[in-house]
Formats: structure tokens, C-alpha cells, sequence
């Protein structure tokens, strides 16, 4: 029969290993530790990142039930807990690594104070000194000078980082690099914990403050505008009962959003980048921006988004990694989503196309027309929208005779029998509208130029031709904010 020996891991590698866990950037091992005060019941979490001269101290601190000493000490344990163990409703933890493998992925000394009952207690771990897991465990006099003054008159935790040394690459942390650092991390704490801020977390509302400023509330779906569509929710159970919950919806055009709004519903990426799937857990954003290889991130599906509530139980089968920023679709959904996805794009194609060409008999004037006769049904580019009008408007017969030419040759090569063929096979595949802001702003600057000569450079007269000409009048929104911020509505 073998021998057996104990054989535990040193310290200090290990540790120093702990590092590297994960994926973690700055708000990712912030977003750990308010995981924590979750857990703990807290109504709200006061963040602090100073940059202190180069020498950056990051707190977190909240007003949850606190730990006692033993709880404490448990708490600071690497490994404390268990992830094939039953875990309540609102616990976001797993791995019982969180608080560690976050805190030393951003610093080198992690110190920990929390107060339950009257009682302060702390601890602390130095990756300067931890052999033989030396943990420093801190008095009750020593746990009050380092603590904010808040958690001296009621119970709660704080988080202290120090030596924080991997807020940089090299070492090297200017004040503005360090800022950049701070408002990422507050733009994406907005969302991470998005329904917690607006109080529809079944925890409850939780307000956390930056530095003494309340992070606002995001909704990476926009739910308060009119234009969003929320689509059927869809539960889909699975093993052993437990219930996922699919909710869609398909995002305003941008041609109804102010620049301002996209800005914020688009994100730092854009709306191509943040289309797909939001994972959430226990209410908090695990992953999104991804459609697990069931569709490509493409201009006809990024109004599309869709939430995904998983319950801590099926942590296993999504294969939730330690950092809780990246999780893998089960087999079991693959196919059920695949159809779902694609009916999800048809819908945001249609968006798109609702918004191309249109034949109107009375109504803005349209780009092409429309003719039938003896049952035969012919398109022809329309003479007298405006923009083609200012093509004739140089008087040399030749110049006109050019562009009648042109315009004759495009009409003549309409594709008819590829255009019916992809119509009849998949129409929502067709895509000719500009399908971003920036690509509208482009046509409108090539655009306006020749339509305000035409009107002899009168700017109610041209506000009032591009009222009544598409494709101008069916995204008024964006053209009228095109000519306020490009100086259009003066000469």
C-alpha cells in the first residue's frame, strides 16, 4: 500500500501564482470584492482609488453584517470554500478566491478590516512576507487607525489595497493613466451591476459611490426607449429542474437616437462589439458582447441583445471561470439558441430595412418610383428628387446629357433576377442603408452641399427640403442634430 506524506504547496508561490488567476483588469477584481458585499447584505459600497503621488491606495468599503474574528480569518483563507457546494440565491461567490485572487492581481499588500458588534477586527497579507502562511493579524487598535472613520460607528468591511503594483505594465503610473484607469473601471461597474443600482436585483438596490460620486445606472438595453422592442421572455429548464431565462431585445435604429444616447447604449466599442448574449448570475453581468460562435458579430445583428439569466447552480455546466468574466454555453442550448438567434437577426435586419428606400405616392419625396403598365412593373430613378436635380444643374447641354446618361445606364442594369433570387431566398439579408452614425454623417456632408446651393444657400429652405426628401426625412433625428453640432442652421 502507497505511503502518504503531506505535501502542501509553499506559500509564497502560491500565492504569488494567485496573481495571475484569473483575468482580472481593475474593475473585474473591484467587481470580486462588491460580490462580497452582496453576500453580506450591504445597502452600499463606497469605492476610494487615490492615486497618492504615484503610490495608489484603493478601498472598498461597506455597510454589510461585518465578520467576526473567526469569520475573518476564514474569509482570508486561500481556497475557503468549496464550488461543488450548494450555494443561497444572492451568494455571487464559488471559488472561495475571489477576495484574494482579485485584491493580488491589482496589489501586493491586501488588508482587510470589518466590524460586527462593537468589534473591529483585521488582517492582513503581504506577498513581501507570507512564508510559512504568515498571515498578520491585526489588534483592535491597529484595525481602527487604518480603517475609515465610517466603519468605527457601524458594522460593515473594508478592502485596502496597497502597493499596487499592477495598475501598470512597467511600473510606471502617471495621474492621467491613472484616471483613464478609474473611469473605465466606473463605466463598467455601471453595468456589471446594473440591475443592484436600479433596484431590480432581487437582492435589492445597491448604491455604490466613486470617490463621494454615486456610479450612475446603465441598461445595456435601453429599455426606457419607446423605439427598443422587448421581445417574449423564453424559460428553457434544464437538469434537474433549473430554470434559465432568455429575455431579447432589439435596440432603437440609430437614426432615432440622439448622439449622446448611442453614445451611451453603444458603449466604448460600439454597437457591432456589444451586440450578442448578456450572461448575468445572481443579477450580476457575468459576460456579454458574445454569440458563442452561434452567428458572426455582423451590421445587420447589432441591434440585437440578448440577457441570459443562469442560476449559481449551473455554475459547473457554463463553466464559470475563477474571475467570473467568462463562462461557456452548454450543448444542451447550443441548438435552441441557434434558432433563437437567427429569428433575432431577421428582426434587426427589418429595423435596418424599414429605414432603406421607400415608394411613396404622397409623402417625402422618394429616391426611386415605381411604374406599372400592361401588368409590366418598371423602376426608374426619381428626376426630380432633389439630389438628382443638382446633378442638371450645371446648364452645359453635354454635362446634362452625361448625367441623363448615367442615370439610364443604372436604371437598365438593375440586377432584376439576382435582386429577385436573393429577395425570395432571404430578404432580410439585403442591406443597402448606411448602417452606422458615422456612415450617415459621411452621406449627409457629401449631401448637403449641392442642396443648399440649390435653395440659394437659405437655410429654412433647405431644413424644409430635407423634411420633405428621403431618405433625410426618415432619419430626421440625426439630420436635425447633424446641422445644430455642424453649424447647418446658419449660413
Amino acid at each position: 500500500m502507497a505511503e502518504y506524506v503531506s505535501n502542501p504547496p509553499d506559500a509564497a508561490a502560491l500565492m504569488t501564482s494567485a496573481r495571475s488567476f484569473g483575468n482580472y483588469d481593475l474593475a473585474g477584481a473591484i467587481a470580486d470584492l462588491i460580490d462580497n458585499s452582496i453576500k453580506a447584505h450591504a445597502g452600499r459600497v463606497a469605492l476610494s482609488c487615490i492615486f497618492s503621488g504615484g503610490d495608489p491606495e484603493i478601498r472598498v468599503l461597506d455597510d454589510g453584517t461585518g465578520m467576526s474574528k473567526e469569520e475573518l480569518q476564514a474569509a482570508m483563507r486561500p481556497a475557503s470554500s468549496n464550488p461543488l457546494e450548494e450555494r443561497l440565491p444572492g451568494d455571487l461567490g464559488r471559488f472561495g478566491w475571489g477576495l484574494k485572487s482579485a485584491s493580488f492581481s491589482q496589489c501586493r499588500r491586501l488588508i482587510v478590516v470589518t466590524r460586527r458588534d462593537d468589534a473591529l477586527s483585521g488582517a492582513v497579507w503581504d506577498l513581501s512576507d507570507i512564508a510559512d502562511w504568515k498571515m498578520g493579524i491585526l489588534s483592535p487598535s491597529e484595525s481602527s487607525d487604518l480603517c475609515s472613520p465610517e466603519l468605527r460607528e457601524r458594522d460593515g468591511t473594508e478592502v485596502i489595497w496597497r502597493d499596487c503594483d499592477r495598475l501598470s505594465e512597467d511600473r510606471s503610473l502617471d495621474s492621467n493613466n491613472f484616471n483613464a484607469l478609474v473611469i473605465h473601471a466606473r463605466e463598467r461597474l455601471a453595468l456589471i451591476f446594473h440591475r443592484f443600482l436600479s433596484g431590480e436585483a432581487t437582492a435589492g438596490k445597491l448604491g455604490i459611490t466613486l470617490n463621494g460620486t454615486p456610479i450612475p445606472r446603465s441598461d445595456p438595453f435601453y429599455r426606457r426607449h419607446n423605439a427598443t422592442q422587448t421581445l417574449e421572455m423564453e424559460p428553457i429548464f434544464v437538469t434537474g429542474g433549473a430554470r434559465i431565462d432568455i429575455q431579447p431585445y432589439v435596440l432603437p435604429h440609430y437614426s432615432k437616437l440622439k448622439s449622446t444616447e448611442l453614445e451611451t447604449v453603444a458603449g466604448d466599442e460600439g454597437l457591432l462589439k456589444n451586440q450578442g448574449f448578456y450572461i448575468y448570475r445572481s443579477d450580476r453581468l457575468i459576460l456579454y458582447g458574445t454569440w458563442f460562435r452561434l452567428l458572426q458579430h455582423g451590421e445587420l445583428s447589432q441591434l440585437v441583445r440578448v440577457s441570459i439569466d443562469i442560476p449559481t447552480s449551473l455554475d459547473d455546466m457554463w463553466k464559470l471561470t475563477l474571475d467570473k468574466s467568462d463562462a461557456q454555453l452548454p450543448t444542451v442550448l447550443r441548438s435552441r439558441l441557434r434558432q433563437l438567434v437567427a429569428r433575432l437577426k431577421g428582426r434587426s435586419a427589418r429595423v435596418h430595412r424599414s429605414k432603406g428606400g421607400r415608394l411613396v405616392e404622397n409623402g417625402p419625396t422618394a429616391v426611386w418610383q415605381r411604374f406599372v403598365r400592361h401588368g409590366e412593373i418598371r423602376y426608374a430613378i426619381n428626376r426630380d428628387h432633389p439630389l438628382i436635380e443638382a446633378m442638371f444643374s450645371d446648364d452645359k447641354a453635354d454635362s446634362a446629357s452625361t448625367v441623363t446618361a448615367a442615370l439610364l445606364a443604372i436604371e437598365q442594369g438593375f440586377p432584376v433576377g439576382g435582386f429577385g433570387t436573393d429577395a425570395s431566398d432571404n430578404i432580410d439579408a439585403i442591406h443597402q442603408t448606411p448602417a452606422t452614425l458615422t456612415d450617415f454623417r459621411e452621406f449627409l456632408n457629401a449631401a448637403l452641399p449641392p442642396l443648399l446651393a440649390q435653395v440659394d444657400g437659405d437655410m429654412e429652405a433647405l431644413q424644409e427640403l430635407l423634411r420633405a426628401t428621403e431618405p433625410f426625412s426618415t432619419n430626421w433625428t440625426a439630420v436635425e442634430e447633424f446641422l445644430s453640432t455642424e453649424g447647418w442652421t446658419s449660413v
